[in-house]
């Protein structure tokens, strides 16, 4: 299965549990791969063929970017959920959601989540 990633998209939001953490921006990164056929892409080079970066970033940041949500796993999942409904080419997605400011006594360097959806198959 060939993949296409976005590593690194870096946001500035209000997620958590405790009451400042939906007031305060705070800083989130998100990777996703998706899991979809690219050989009509690279025998066409036409853009149709393929899933637009851009889209896959409005998709996320919408996200990232909408309503407080308490837990990151809820906002994985509603990545991994708009990504499969809005691009229907995908078979899989994998979201990772880090928070590396997370409210932690102690030293760590980041925590996050990751999540493996697949498209659920339809028909007879």
């Amino acid at each position: 299965m060939d993949r296409i990633f976005l590593r690194g998209m870096r946001f500035m939001a209000c997620h958590g549990v405790l009451p400042h953490e939906r007031e305060i921006p705070q800083p989130f990164e998100v990777d996703v791969e998706l899991g979809l056929s690219l050989r009509a892409a690279g025998e066409s080079d036409a853009l149709g063929n393929t899933v637009n970066y851009a889209k896959v970033y409005h998709t996320v940041s919408s996200i990232m970017n909408g309503a407080p949500k308490q837990l990151i796993e809820a906002l994985a999942e509603g990545i991994a959920d708009d990504l499969l409904r809005d691009f229907v080419s995908l078979r899989w997605v994998r979201v990772t959601v880090h928070k590396p400011a997370a409210p932690i006594d102690g030293m760590f360097s980041d925590v996050g989540v990751t999540i493996l959806r697949r498209r659920k198959k339809t028909g007879c």
